[in-house]
């Protein structure tokens, strides 16, 4: 069994993308364990933080990332970039320094929005991040799904086809690159 972490970059109950990971364990490969890694109550980064005890919402965070074989990230884009809440967890698992949990850790990216560009934009800045953090990327396929809104139905349940079988060969494109770390 592959245990792959994921992370929703938006935190609205009703977002795209939280959609979108609640279609995964019906498209994902059989060999994946699929579990949410949270990120809506991690606080701020601040390295006045940084103590012998940590704020406990980042232990956890750090933890989950750790007992994580892989890493999928799936984010919408805000103002041409990727979400705060992305980025300060990113920041979270990079500290203290020499002791991130995102290094080695494979990962695939998965963006969407209900404009046309798929959230291109939020999809690069993330990927730029997370390879500066030691992150192993899949270089492809980059997955950038537009116009949202046709994706779903009005339950938030995932019936596009083309995207069903996009996601489900990329999908198994990512368990081929977990398994070049192993």
């Amino acid at each position: 069994m592959i245990n792959v972490g994921y992370i929703v970059g938006s935190l609205r109950k009703g977002a795209y993308t939280r959609m979108l990971s609640r279609a995964l364990p019906d498209i994902a490969p059989s060999s994946f364990k699929l579990t949410e890694i949270g990120i809506g109550e991690l606080p701020l980064y601040n390295q006045d933080l940084e103590t012998d005890t940590p704020p406990p919402a980042w232990t956890t965070f750090r933890n989950q990332v750790k007992s994580s074989d892989a890493l999928l990230f799936i984010t919408p884009e805000y103002n041409r970039g990727m979400p705060a809440a992305v980025k300060n967890a990113i920041d979270v698992g990079s500290r203290p320094p020499k002791q991130g949990v995102w290094r080695g850790k494979p990962a695939a990216v998965i963006s969407l929005t209900p404009g046309r560009l798929g959230a291109m934009a939020a999809h690069q800045q993330l990927r730029l991040s997370l390879s500066v953090s030691g992150v192993p990327v899949m270089p492809a396929p980059e997955i950038y799904l537009g116009e949202a809104a046709k994706l779903f139905d009005s339950n938030g349940k995932l019936v596009s086809e083309d995207t069903i079988k996009l996601l489900t060969s990329m999908l198994s494109d990512f368990e081929t690159w977990i398994g070049r770390f192993k």
